[in-house]
Parts: C-alpha cells; sequence; structure tokens
C-alpha cells in the first residue's frame, strides 16, 4: 500500500512480535499453527490499518489475534450437514475390490454358510438368534423354550466347532462328536 502504512505497521506492530508469539503459544493448543495464526493476524491489522489506524495499536493487535483464534475454534466445531452429490466430484479415493480380493470375500463366504449350515439344527438355531437376529442370551431362552445356560453352551460349541473348520483341517467335519461308520475291509 503506502510507505506510511509500512512505516506506521512496522514501528507499532511488528516490535510486538515476540510478545504475539507468547501469547498465540499460550493460547493455541496446535503449535504447528502458531505462525499462520500470527501472519493472518498481521494480515488482518494491516488491512484494517489501510481504511483507518487504529488508537491503540498494541490492544487492536491482540484482540485481533483473539478474534481470529475464535473463528478458527468456532469452524473447527461446525458440522456441514449439507448433503453430498457426487462422490466423483470429490476426489474421493475409493477402495475398490479387486477381481482377486472379491472374489476371495465370496469364497470366504461359501465356506461360512457351508460351516453353518453344518452345525448341529440347534446350535444354527441359537446362533442365528443371537448373531443375526440380535436377540439377548434371555430372549433366545425363552423363544426356544430353553435355559440361559444351555444357550451359552450352545454358542460356545458352535464357535469351536466353527473355528475348528475355519483354523483346523480343511476337512474338518461338522459334528466331530458324530462318528464315521468305516466300512469294514473284506480281510475282517
Amino acid at each position: 500500500m503506502s510507505p506510511a502504512l509500512d512505516a506506521w505497521f512496522v514501528h507499532e506492530i511488528l516490535v510486538h512480535e515476540a510478545a504475539l508469539t507468547r501469547y498465540l503459544l499460550r493460547s493455541w493448543p496446535q503449535r504447528d499453527e502458531v505462525h499462520d495464526l500470527r501472519q493472518e493476524t498481521y494480515t488482518r491489522v494491516y488491512e484494517a490499518a489501510g481504511r483507518a489506524l487504529p488508537d491503540a495499536p498494541k490492544s487492536f493487535l491482540f484482540a485481533t489475534a483473539r478474534h481470529l483464534m475464535t473463528d478458527r475454534r468456532r469452524r473447527a466445531r461446525v458440522v456441514s450437514i449439507e448433503p453430498v452429490g457426487d462422490f466423483a466430484l470429490l476426489d474421493v479415493l475409493v477402495d475398490e475390490a479387486s477381481p482377486e480380493r472379491w472374489f476371495g470375500g465370496r469364497q470366504l463366504l461359501g465356506r461360512l454358510a457351508e460351516a453353518f449350515d453344518g452345525l448341529p439344527a440347534r446350535c444354527r438355531e441359537v446362533v442365528w438368534l443371537r448373531r443375526v437376529e440380535e436377540l439377548s442370551q434371555k430372549e433366545v431362552a425363552v423363544r426356544m423354550g430353553i435355559s440361559e445356560k444351555t444357550v451359552e453352551k450352545h454358542i460356545a460349541k458352535a464357535a469351536r466347532l466353527l473355528a475348528d473348520r475355519f483354523h483346523g483341517s480343511a476337512d474338518a467335519p461338522a459334528h466331530p462328536r458324530r462318528k464315521r461308520r468305516h466300512a469294514q475291509s473284506p480281510a475282517d
């Protein structure tokens, strides 16, 4: 702007730089933003002084810094309620699943469905009511006419069987307590 305004700014405002920096460091929680706050304060003071010089430059400088921090805090609390239209316009990175990842997920889901179908009927029903329909243990017990302790036992058994199926051998039977009848060899 004008050399007179520049001189006023140097003699009346910049002489308080150390005090302003200490004030911002004490008042603002993000230390890495103090430099930006100080520069923005200087910009606001310089622009305001271009319209009319303040009577008390030091007070005006610190009041401007305080108002700037208040504005930033207020802006940080505002949550936009605008509906977002097209995500493509936002340049948002989308975690798209690769064909391999998608297929792997489908395989895993298929294995889970097989394992779930292989659970004993009562176990499967208890798990379905607790985990899918999100009923409480007590509600499941009432609906099935069993005790809560029995519901706990069915959940534990199902978890054990599913874990064996997923983390044990791939050929782990769904009903490990059922004994398979082996064909007798002709030599017997």
